[in-house]
């Protein structure tokens, strides 16, 4: 049996051709995070499955679209306001020449995903001025390999269920390839991420190198209960992320790869996927452009790592995640 483990950053970063940047606002209660390709961008594909979501450039990333490649990724908090900040990337890499050529003139490519956290004690009222392009802009400048977890970015206001949610981040080296896989994701679901034992994280079989830190116990049965965000509206939600690998595919290949990685969410929190939910992948390839694609074993071979490292990067998300305005983190901390 192959011993996966992770990266020397155990990050989405772990990946080569990737830095992010996060930023965030204490008096808002929301944030941005950015994901950064290397010069040249990204293959990138999307795949959607919550019943309400909000997004940027999802349309471009089908199979049959023109652009295969992009330049950024952002994910952000504030609900519609905060697809301000896809705009805001693409002007700062604009400004510094990045994007797809047409006609002369470079067109970066920004797709992007926001969650609903404007319900989270946060002083929501910034009249003409919505702070999420200067939060994306500052994520730009500070982006690197080193990535913070929990209370940041967009993940910085999120909501998990009954707790506070957060960003979280891992990554896989498969020894034999020597292929590397990440995950960055916002975790904010109606759904939990805990057990209803209320000490258990749906996604503890699937931690590598003791990430999570306590060694984990079996959990008690769950009887069939479901645990969701109470005395808030059934709207307030959403998990969106990036999966990302250096193996090289084709665009059909990492739209896989982004459906099999929403598995990864379906393991670490229950309920998923419900119509209160705007659950959105991105999958990336930082691989050259004209190599030749993996096969199809690879693929599912990568599709199952990606899968199980979307579920360490929720469990290591709330694990990070820290008290917000009353919401409790997980194990009171």
């Amino acid at each position: 049996m192959t011993a996966f483990q992770p990266g020397s950053k155990n990050l989405i970063t772990d990946v080569p051709g990737l830095v992010v940047g996060n930023a965030h606002s204490v008096e808002v209660a929301t944030g941005v995070t950015v994901v950064l390709p290397a010069s040249g961008g990204a293959l990138a594909a999307v795949d959607t499955r919550g019943g309400a979501p909000g997004t940027r450039e999802t349309d471009l990333l089908r199979p049959t679209s023109l652009v295969e490649r992009v330049d950024a990724v952002v994910l952000s908090g504030g609900s519609a306001f905060g697809l301000d900040a896809g705009g805001a990337v693409q002007h700062w890499l604009a400004g510094k020449g990045i994007g797809f050529e047409a006609a002369g003139k470079r067109i970066p490519i920004v797709p992007q995903a926001i969650l609903f956290d404007l319900a989270n004690g946060g002083n929501k009222e910034w009249g003409d001025n919505p702070p999420y392009r200067t939060l994306a802009v500052e994520a730009c400048e500070a982006a690197a390999a080193d990535v913070d977890l929990g209370n940041c970015g967009a993940g910085y206001g999120a909501l998990a269920g009954a707790i506070k949610g957060g960003l979280g981040s891992c990554s896989t080296v498969d020894p034999d390839s020597g292929y590397t896989v990440g995950a960055l994701i916002a975790v904010n679901a109606i759904g939990s991420p805990v057990m209803p034992d209320g000490k258990t994280l749906w996604s503890w079989p699937f931690e590598l190198a003791g990430e999570f830190g306590e060694p984990a116990v079996a959990p008690a049965r769950t009887g069939g209960v479901i645990v969701t965000k109470r005395g808030r509206s059934p709207a307030e939600n959403t998990t969106i992320g990036v999966v990302a690998t250096d193996a090289p595919l084709t665009v059909s290949q990492a739209e896989r790869l982004a459906i099999m990685a929403h598995d990864g969410l379906a393991r670490a929190i229950h309920p998923i996927h419900t119509p209160f939910d705007g659950d959105t992948l991105f999958a990336l390839s930082t691989a050259s452009p004209g190599m030749d694609p993996v096969d199809a074993g690879t693929l599912s071979l990568l599709g199952t790592l990606i899968a199980d490292a979307v579920s360490r990067a929720v469990g290591r998300g709330i694990l990070a995640a820290a008290p917000l305005h009353g919401v409790p983190a997980f194990g009171g901390s």
